[in-house]
């Protein structure tokens, strides 16, 4: 056997593996016996039929046995000799493969690029205090008087954080907006909805929560809303002014409950201060994990500073298809129409490769730290994954354990996955830990 290295870049290279004559009529002649010792034919006992017979009996099953026997001895080979780190095998060119013949196997495969691990032991991070404020369990203790809140009929002007319950219809340039935006009917015209005046949240149209603060029931007015010029959801009115008439049928305050005993009992405390203790506590878990989540990006980021090699094509084109499928799909779930991803093909690619660039270089460096730090996927990773998927997804655990003992690409990618996050987890336990000055 023969091999010889092309460079196509710093992280492609060509193989050709040359086998020679022998090697190849080894490789038949094994191939030939197998077939042999299974197969039976009409007058002969089970494995003694003439190797003739059975190789023109079965001759294309025996040459695609003996193609890819071929191929796979001359990729194994080929990477023991060479000692490249291959990261993916992305073409074939296998040339003739016949008995009686030498083969040369033209295999191109993507590398781990060379560079040297940057200091990664210390790095600086910085979290935000993790001891909940007064303030913070105050504003979860509104937050909590709001969701059980009453609305009392109101007979005067609406007034921030009433809600008002009215009817509208809209024109565009003076045209019934039903012209304008087809199936999305809601943003021409409904006999009654509810709105928060001046709420925090946007509501459906733009502006009105605003609009309809100091009116009352029985009041008709014609307002101006004017949609944002990224308006996603009826993209032909972004940037466009509409007018609406609206219809006031009603004013409704919002009265919170009082710090009593029912309500202590509704939300699991005995008094108010055991119900600021349970929030406290809630808090400084949510703090904690945001914490946590904030000094793996830090650190992703310093590594990405670092992170002066090329990458491979094959890891780039993976990744970037992850990004935009995760991207579409999020938006769609959001809205967004189809159209609007074919008009932005373009900047959504370069977006999505520069995003894969940079998690494929950090990638590289967790995998290469795993290795100098002796981190492994061990069972138990793989059980805590699947209990975190069960609990996700309401799958039974053992039918996801079953399906991913099926799939051996997604349970290959899943071990990556976890080998990174202990890599990353790793890090941040070697972290220097700055807390930064609480707010006033």
């Amino acid at each position: 056997m023969n091999v010889q290295i092309t460079d196509i870049n710093e992280t492609r290279k060509t193989l050709t593996v040359t086998l020679d004559k022998g090697e190849v009529d080894g490789e038949y002649n094994a191939i030939l016996g197998e077939f042999t010792k299974q197969v039976s034919l009409p007058g002969f006992r089970p494995g003694k039929a003439p190797a003739a017979m059975v190789a023109k009996r079965f001759g294309k099953e025996l040459k695609d046995e003996f193609k890819n026997k071929i191929i796979g001895k001359a990729y194994r080979d080929g990477l023991d000799q060479s000692k490249l780190e291959v990261l993916s095998l992305v073409d074939v060119e296998e040339g003739a493969i016949e008995p009686g013949l030498s083969a040369a196997i033209k295999l191109t495969v993507d590398v781990s690029p060379e560079f040297q691990l940057p200091d990664y032991n210390g790095l600086a991070t910085e979290v935000a205090p993790a001891e909940p404020t007064a303030a913070e369990v105050d504003t979860v203790i509104e937050g909590l008087r709001a969701e059980r809140a009453d609305f009392k009929l109101a007979d005067r002007a609406a007034a921030k954080n009433d809600y008002v319950r009215f009817g509208y219809e809209g024109t565009l340039d003076g045209q019934p907006l039903k012209d304008v935006v087809g199936d999305k009917a809601i943003y021409v015209a409904a006999p009654q909805t509810w709105e928060e005046v001046e709420g925090a949240n946007e509501g459906l149209l733009p502006g009105m929560s605003k609009q309809i603060a100091g009116l009352k029931a029985g009041d008709k007015k014609s307002v101006t809303l004017s949609f944002p010029a990224d308006f996603a959801a009826v993209p032909v009115l972004a940037g466009k002014s509409v007018a609406y008439a609206i219809d006031v049928q009603e004013v409704r305050e919002r009265v919170l409950p009082a710090l009593d005993g029912d309500f202590f009992k509704a939300n699991q405390a005995d008094d108010l201060a055991g119900l600021k203790t349970q929030i406290r506590g809630n808090l400084k878990m949510r703090k904690d994990y945001e914490n946590r989540a904030a000094q793996r990006r830090q650190i992703t980021d310093a590594l990405l500073a670092k992170a002066n090699f090329p990458v491979p094509d094959s890891l780039i084109a993976s990744e970037r298809d992850g990004v935009l499928r995760q991207f579409i799909e999020e938006n769609m779930r959001r809205g967004v129409p189809q159209e609007q991803f074919e008009s932005n093909k373009k900047e959504l690619h370069d977006s999505a490769t520069k995003a894969a660039v940079s998690r494929v270089k950090v990638q590289l460096i967790l995998a290469r730290i795993a290795t100098a730090e002796k981190i492994a996927v061990e069972e138990k990773d793989f059980n805590n994954w699947i209990m975190r998927e069960a609990m996700r997804s309401g799958a039974r655990p053992e039918k996801l354990a079953k399906d991913l003992g099926k799939d051996r690409d997604q349970l290959r990618a899943i071990q990556q996955q976890l080998l990174f996050d202990k890599a990353l987890d790793f890090l941040v336990s070697k972290a220097i830990v700055k807390t930064a000055t609480a707010k006033a």
